[in-house]
């Protein structure tokens, strides 16, 4: 059905209404008839439809096909010789009846309207649904609905699809947004290319390129192109970038080296853009971090992440940040949600189009190109390639560059003016550079070594699994319930002693008690202390860890990776094992030969990726230089053991800036350690400035996290009573 057979189908529903209402009254049962055939199922279909947008799920799919399914009854009655005018017009008023429901239901989700253009795309999905209602009708299905899908199918499960409350209120607020085809692509009006298959070429063009051709796009000459904290500061090569978006460019594969700031950059160019709501779709490790970030470089935008069905997401934050595993249940309200920005974090996630990770990336991509002309689209990746030239097509059809058949329009011309065809010698280079222009950005570190600091630290907050946090949080909490109960049986003594009582947070006392909790922590075995808190964070991080570090080993090469304990690295080593990369390891169970041969196995054998080390058997007395990441599974209780440990490969001889990633499990006792860490660290920076040196005992760092605890579990009872 076209805008106008719904505007008109709307205005004959009263006409149609006043007459089954006296066809009601005349008495009688419903033809037999009435309830066969295709017009029925439609009525059922189309109610569907309204309830199900009426409690804010997509049906984008049932909707199109009911259209598509009236259009041609229609058409069909209309030309059907052996049908009486009586029955003509009673079956027409039927129709009328299902279009006008469409009419309302559309004008309730006015992105439902693209559905019933000419050449809306049709999905897998459509075709499938369209089969199933013309069978249940009894009619022989379409042939052509076995053809295969042009672009992505559709997987939206209406089953598992959620809308968390915030969004509803504020798609209910703002509900409408139209279309804007302002900077929609020109008709190309030469067509050398028609008829070629291009995919093929594209992909050959990056599998064969020239030696020491150029892998990133021409970019402007880095200047201020947004407004930035007070203090924070971009490098050179990611403000050349920001300064791209300012001038207009809107898709990006960002494929710089890991610790070179993507997420920085995609963030400031969100800014550049003004492209918000900005929607940000990242691996579960990585959640937590992209928001600590969005509020670093973003301060003055809100940002919300959402967890499991969503019931705390905040649906008017400027920045919403979800991970792959849970899209299954969102992309139904975020593709009509009006995002006009998309940051895809770890594309290389979605490099099998088949996955259902992958769908989903493709069609909220696709529904947000629907309703938005020109929205900034960013794929993430230290890893576009994996295993073959291949892993860049569904990136490139994420950014709508091209379809997985065909070049888009925009890539299109750019192909056109090169005035070649595949069959030229020229055309393979000049079509390489034609999509790099799209929007490719790869720098190495060693190409902007002069632009980063030589050592950095890095943290990655993490959330633990579901069951693991619970628990382990539970467990910090009876900590904290027993140091205040401890803490409260002191003030009593004393006051029964010495007629003393406390006014607010006696700070002395909570030293005493964190230390008498301290000193039987060392004596005790049991397993409620903050030791065995602490490895029990460790443990739960691990496979995390793991997880990330064998990212690093695909996009960087080889990574050192530490923790305390063995079980840690025996659960690290699990994941690799999994991942099929190559380890060794340096354990403090090892003779001084095993221990010689692992060092020398990760530094000459190219094909082992990483090392796995004991924090206190390998954090001195040995170089793994090799390696310029290193990634620190669980926290030390020094600065110094942390400090000598990311010093085994960033020491003399170092030629790569070497970037140390911090695992730190968020909502956790783990969160208060590295603040500590931190802190003493810069005492000893400032001790250091004036010639001399604080040295930090293993102790302080284990009192601070007690006395930080119990002070906080004090505060809040004061600021409930």
């Amino acid at each position: 059905m076209t805008q106008e057979e719904f505007r008109l189908a709307a205005q004959g529903q009263r006409r149609s209404s006043g007459a089954r209402t006296a066809q009601r009254r005349q008495g009688g049962a419903r033809r037999a008839q009435d309830n066969e055939g295709l017009i029925p199922v439609l009525a059922k279909a189309v109610r569907e439809v309204e309830s199900g947008v009426q409690r804010g799920r997509s049906e984008r799919t049932r909707f199109q096909v009911v259209a598509l399914l009236v259009r041609e009854e229609r058409a069909r009655l209309k030309a059907d010789p052996d049908l009486s005018e009586q029955t003509r017009a009673a079956e027409l008023k039927r129709l009328d009846g299902i279009a006008s429901i469409l009419a309302q239901t559309a004008a309730r989700e006015p992105s439902l309207f693209t559905l019933l253009a000419e050449d809306a795309e049709q999905t897998d999905a459509t075709r499938r649904l369209r089969r199933e209602l013309q069978e249940a009708a009894g009619l022989e299905p379409d042939p052509a609905t076995e053809e295969p899908a042009r672009q992505f199918s559709s997987v939206v499960r209406t089953d598992r699809q959620v809308v968390p409350q915030s969004v509803a209120r504020a798609q209910l607020i703002t509900p409408f947004m139209a279309p804007d085809f302002s900077a929609a692509p020109p008709r190309l009006e030469t067509r050398r290319l028609a008829g070629w298959e291009m995919i093929g070429p594209l992909l050959n063009s990056f599998e064969h390129p020239a030696p020491g051709v150029s892998s990133c796009m021409e970019l402007p000459t880095a200047r201020p192109s947004v407004l930035l904290p007070p203090d924070v500061s971009l490098m050179d090569h990611q403000s050349r970038l920001v300064a791209s978006v300012a001038d207009g460019h809107r898709t990006f594969l960002l494929a710089d080296e890991p610790g070179l700031g993507k997420t920085a950059q995609s963030l400031l160019a969100a800014q550049a853009a003004q492209a918000y709501p900005l929607l940000v779709v990242v691996p579960n490790v990585v959640k937590t971090n992209w928001a600590r970030e969005a509020r670093i470089w973003t301060p003055q935008r809100t940002v919300s992440v959402v967890h499991g069905d969503g019931a705390d997401v905040d649906g008017f934050a400027d920045i919403i940040v979800l991970n792959y595993e849970i899209l299954d249940r969102h992309v139904g309200w975020i593709g009509e949600h009006g995002f006009r920005g998309m940051i895809v974090d770890e594309a290389h996630f979605i490099k099998n189009k088949k996955s259902q990770r992958s769908q989903h990336v493709l069609e909220i991509a696709e529904r947000i190109r629907q309703r938005v002309a020109n929205p900034l689209m960013m794929a993430l990746t230290g890893t576009p390639l994996i295993n073959d030239v291949e892993d860049f097509l569904t990136i490139w059809q994420f950014l709508g560059w091209v379809t997985d058949k065909s070049p888009r329009p925009a890539l299109m011309a750019r192909l056109e003016e090169t005035g070649m065809t595949p069959a030229d010698f020229g055309f393979y280079p000049a079509a390489r550079r034609a999509v790099v222009d799209m929007g490719i950005v790869r720098r190495r570190k060693v190409d902007v070594a002069a632009d980063i600091p030589a050592r950095r630290i890095a943290d990655l907050p993490v959330e633990l699994d579901d069951a693991d946090g619970r628990s382990i949080r539970a467990a910090e909490r009876e900590l904290a319930a027993r140091l205040v109960k401890r803490y409260d049986s002191a003030v009593e003594a004393r006051r029964e002693h010495r007629g003393v009582d406390v006014d607010g947070i006696d700070h002395e006392l909570v030293r005493r008690v964190a230390g008498w909790e301290l000193s039987d922590g060392e004596d005790s075995t049991k397993g409620d202390n903050i030791f065995a808190m602490v490895r029990r964070i460790g443990q739960a991080k691990a496979g995390l860890a793991a997880d990330y570090a064998a990212q690093l080993v695909r996009s960087a090469g080889k990574v050192v990776f530490f923790a305390k304990h063995l079980d840690v690295m025996d659960a690290a080593g699990e994941v690799f094992a999994k991942r099929d990369i190559r380890y060794t390891e340096i354990r403090g169970d090892q003779s001084a030969s095993a221990r010689t041969k692992a060092i020398d196995s990760f530094v000459k054998d190219p094909g082992v990726g990483v090392i796995v080390c004991s924090l206190t058997a390998a954090g001195v007395g040995i170089n793994l230089q090799v390696a310029s990441d290193v990634v620190l599974a669980e926290l030390s209780w020094t600065d110094a053991e942390q400090t000598q440990a990311i010093d085994r490969v960033h020491r003399i001889g170092q030629t790569e800036p070497v970037t140390a990633w911090r695992i730190i499990a968020a909502q956790t006792i783990d969160s208060r350690i590295a603040e500590l860490i931190d802190s003493k660290a810069g005492l000893a920076a400032v001790a250091l400035d004036g010639a001399s040196e604080e040295e930090t005992t293993t102790t302080d760092i284990r009192l601070e996290a007690l006395v930080t605890l119990l002070t906080d579990a004090l505060g809040a009872r004061g600021d409930a009573a």
